[in-house]
């Protein structure tokens, strides 16, 4: 894996914390975090998405 790509693989698990948090708040919705997540998936591309705990 490139220093890159890891360096997506960090960015995109940071945005999915920020996330949780957001959604627990209750200030976005299951909704908007599947959104939010899919846009975030198409601007990091982390190869490991799949295996993260949402």
């Amino acid at each position: 894996m490139s220093s890159e790509q890891v360096a997506n693989e960090v960015a995109y698990k940071i945005t999915i914390k920020f996330l949780n948090i957001l959604l627990c708040d209750g200030i976005i919705t299951p909704e908007e975090y599947q959104k939010i997540d899919n846009l975030n998936q198409q601007t990091f591309t982390p190869e490991l998405s799949k295996v993260y705990v949402k």
